[in-house]
């Protein structure tokens, strides 16, 4: 069993930065692939991006490609999300994923999920 807590969440202007952690708990934790996803007001689950394991590997949605980096410190046992040149559309509830099967795009290939944690972007 895998727990997972994000954190970083918040109200941010347009253009503006935010930085999003989830802390993970209980079994291996750089055994896993690791993804973040996005849930907007009205519409369902978003891949966002995704890391392997060893951190070697890194895909992204092209939405947010060049904007949004992820990256994983397996001796804080946490997965980030730098997330840079917000917009109004990133407006979302992200959540975190474990994957033990490697990266991917669907929410399916993941086997625990964290919480979530709001992101507003507004002026």
């Amino acid at each position: 069993q895998v727990q997972l807590v994000e954190s970083g969440g918040g109200l941010v202007q347009p253009g503006g930065s935010l930085r999003l952690s989830c802390a993970a708990s209980g079994r291996t934790f750089s055994s896993y692939a690791m993804g973040w996803f996005r849930r907007a007001p009205g519409k369902g689950r978003e891949f966002v991006a995704a890391i392997t394991w060893s951190g070697r590997s890194t895909d992204y949605a092209d939405s947010v490609k060049g904007r949004f980096t992820i990256s994983r410190d397996s001796a804080k046992n946490t997965v980030y999300l730098e997330m840079n040149s917000l917009k109004p559309d990133d407006t979302a509830v992200y959540y975190c994923a474990a994957s033990s099967y490697g990266l991917s795009r669907g929410p399916l290939g993941y086997n625990y999920w964290g919480q979530g944690t709001q992101v507003t972007v507004s002026s």
